[in-house]
């Protein structure tokens, strides 16, 4: 009779188990639907009770769903309904629950996108991207440029400058190389270091001669040779600059200022009387008296009018 009793009990935790494995794929395919018909409201009730099916059932099949399922609500509250706070408890939870489901991995991004962007949190989206980069995503390229932005951003120059040249080095044909040797070379020129700054710029334009950051670099460069009182230099670099800046107007500008101070700053040439004649005050001579024109001094000319 216990043998019965044992028996049936197994099976029916087995039927209460499979019963979770068959209402959690509807619960996913209703919130789905729910999703097509612009309800997320209702698509995040059935990713819930999805959740809530799955509850005590540790099956791989089940950390598959649940992930699937936390993974679906995060991104309603976080893409559809604008819900922040919910949307980094729940993505928080799945990074939690199912820490190597490939759900996890989209949801640490778009939870560093939330930290950086609605909680200024850098250093907390800085550990999200980090974490996800360690599992050597598809996207890696871009998300080690957003790691050496966020530390450009917290003004961490030399670990900006380090991951940037971490994406040179480790992705050499992404589309993201150019922007990592531009920032580079800005993280180089606020920690002080104009001709290694230089250097990154000039690099960057010489590899790719027709990106949109070209004028970029060159505007960086002419300040930075701006700041070493090298202005010819600069001007030349300015220039450069100009043939393709989006905002012509302010490049020139730049070009405006910088020719005023060396024209008040160079000093007058010999032989330019113009310059010469601006800064000589001539004086009328004084009129001699009877006693001077007659070979007198101007002191005894002076006592003779006190007589």
């Amino acid at each position: 009779m216990s043998r019965l009793l044992g028996a049936l009990a197994l099976a029916l935790v087995v039927l209460v188990a499979t019963g979770c494995h068959n209402d959690a794929p509807r619960r996913l395919a209703r919130a789905k639907d729910a999703l097509f018909e612009k309800d997320p409201t209702r698509a995040l009730k059935e990713y819930r009770l999805a959740v809530d099916a799955l509850e005590n059932d540790t099956s791989p099949e089940s950390q598959v769903l649940r992930a699937r399922a936390l993974r679906g609500a995060a991104d309603v509250y976080y893409l559809e309904q604008r819900d922040f706070p919910k949307a980094v408890e729940v993505y928080r939870e799945l990074i939690q629950l199912c820490p190597e489901a490939p759900e996890t991995l989209e949801a640490r991004i778009h939870l560093a996108d939330v930290l950086s962007v609605r909680y200024h949190d850098l250093r907390g989206a800085i550990n999200e991207l980090t974490a996800a980069l360690a599992r050597n995503p598809p996207q890696g390229a871009e998300l080690e440029y957003k790691v050496a932005k966020l530390y450009f951003e917290i003004a961490d120059y030399p670990q900006s400058e380090l991951e940037a040249q971490n994406v040179v080095k480790k992705y050499e044909t992404s589309a993201f190389v150019e922007r990592a040797m531009f920032l580079s070379g800005q993280a180089l020129a606020m920690e002080g270091k104009r001709a290694e700054a230089m250097r990154a710029f000039q690099e960057m334009v010489e590899r790719f001669p027709d990106s949109e950051l070209q004028p970029h670099a060159y505007l960086e460069m002419a300040k930075l040779k701006a700041d070493s009182d090298e202005d010819e230099k600069a001007i030349e670099y300015y220039v450069l600059a100009l043939r393709r800046h989006p905002d012509p107007k302010l490049v020139q500008s730049s070009i405006t200022r910088l020719r005023r101070r060396i024209a008040s700053t160079k000093p007058a040439r010999i032989g330019d009387h113009e310059a010469a004649f601006d800064h000589v005050v001539v004086r009328a001579p004084r009129a001699k008296s009877s006693v001077e024109a007659a070979g007198g001094t101007a002191e005894e000319a002076a006592h003779d009018f006190g007589d």
